[in-house]
């Protein structure tokens, strides 16, 4: 088949682009191909799915007429297994070819897999896609022992869910804390301390070295020789780009797809976006794989403008985790601990609530708010726009902050628009 623009993957970055591409061309060809057999969903709420707190239907990113009311031929269930760059042609492991003008690849990434002995085990999950919370709901049964193999944003999500279904669960972290990628090392302890409260088992400063028990599960074998009894295990200790196609072709690869301000790659009139793809951080003042959400969304929707011929610019963003896990909110964005002695920390603490800011010149380099995230928001966008705070810094993690506290001329010249 031929197609004028072809969008591999269907998560946030493909719909993003899709959006934008209809927006400019009602009637070009648009194709997008996906290896999951169900519409687009929001992953962050596979864990809501999990727990019982949503359907399927509740966690659909667009409605399931979304394709049809644009155009749109989507090829569920159908795995992409080599590209052609000379000839434009995508090969599908069903021997279909489908030939693009026009290519987008948002293909997002892939569990990070350790070399643990007893991973092929029945019982042993990922979770990253409906597909694996599905697998884990078919399974799950109350009063089952589970041990999460990480305690980042994917473990903690994960404990959660289970915890609300009626699962022991016990949270094994190889780091000295949890959420130590996001969080500082004060926000990790009231994050900690909320996940013990609830009854969260966590194990810090070890790793499991195997998984045992004959075809199924027993038991947890840690690095020091301990074990923990469960017949449920969840690897969940991140994600790397899914590099697969584009490795081995003419595309430049780093971390990720290596891509301009316009989510172009190094092959002509071919991009990138979302978690396969380094984007512009300009905290870092540098690309970046940077696997959030909204940021993903919005690359798709640049590289959309530009297949279509609108030349549009990544506006630039940073890393933005919003938290909500055992009853405390936290916001984090951009650098969370100081990396050098110039740069400066102003933080405010009281009980519970905790608020950071991180600057350099003038400028915001990272937050961390807790109990109390209500100003996170705009501080983000202030650090989002490179605006100065030096003269208002002291201001900025007042419980009254907000666009009233800004000087009027600043509020106009960087924020109005």
């Amino acid at each position: 088949m031929r197609t004028r623009y072809l969008i591999i993957g269907n998560s946030a970055g493909g719909i993003g682009a899709a959006e934008a591409i209809r927006e400019k061309d009602r009637k070009g060809s648009l194709t997008i191909v996906s290896d999951e057999a169900v519409p687009a969903y929001s992953k962050p709420l596979i864990s809501k799915y999990l727990s019982g707190e949503r359907t399927i239907e509740n966690i659909l990113y667009r409605p399931a007429e979304f394709y049809e009311r644009n155009n749109i031929t989507f090829l569920s269930g159908e795995k992409i297994t080599r590209l052609e760059i000379g000839s434009k042609t995508a090969h599908c492991e069903d021997g279909k070819l489908i030939q693009w003008e026009k290519l987008l690849l948002a293909t997002g990434g892939k569990p990070i897999i350790p070399g643990i002995k007893g991973l092929d085990k029945e019982g042993v999950f990922t979770f990253t896609s409906l597909g694996d919370v599905m697998a884990i709901n078919k399974s799950l049964t109350r009063g089952q022992k589970a041990v999460i193999i990480g305690g980042g944003l994917i473990g903690v999500s994960a404990s959660e869910a289970l915890f609300k279904r009626g699962v022991d669960v016990t949270v094994v972290e190889m780091k000295d804390r949890v959420l130590n990628t996001i969080l500082d090392e004060h926000t990790s302890f009231l994050a900690e301390k909320a996940f013990r409260k609830a009854g969260i088992k966590v194990i810090t400063g070890h790793t499991v070295v195997e998984v045992s028990g004959d075809d199924s599960i027993t038991e947890a074998i840690l690095d020091d020789g301990a074990t923990i009894p469960c017949d449920l295990v969840i690897v969940a200790i991140g994600v790397l780009p899914q590099l697969v196609l584009a490795s081995n072709t003419e595309i430049k690869i780093n971390r990720g797809v290596v891509v301009d301000r316009y989510m172009s790659t190094t092959c002509l009139n071919i991009y990138a976006c979302g978690d396969v793809s380094e984007s512009y951080d300009p905290v870092y003042d540098e690309n970046r794989v940077i696997p959030v959400w909204p940021n993903a969304y919005m690359g798709g929707r640049v590289a959309g403008f530009n297949m279509a011929g609108v030349r549009t610019e990544y506006p630039a963003s940073t890393s933005l985790n919003s938290l909500n896990y055992f009853g405390i909110d936290i916001v984090s964005a951009g650098l969370v601990t100081s990396p050098g002695e110039d740069y400066e920390v102003i933080t405010r603490q009281e009980n519970d609530m905790y608020k950071k800011v991180i600057l350099k010149n003038g400028l915001i380099s990272g937050l961390i708010f807790a109990g109390a995230i209500e100003q996170s928001g705009i501080l983000f966008d202030l650090m989002k726009n490179k605006v100065p705070v030096e003269e208002f810094k002291q201001a900025l993690l007042s419980d009254d902050f907000g666009l009233a506290s800004l000087p009027q001329k600043l509020w106009k010249e960087k924020l109005q628009t």
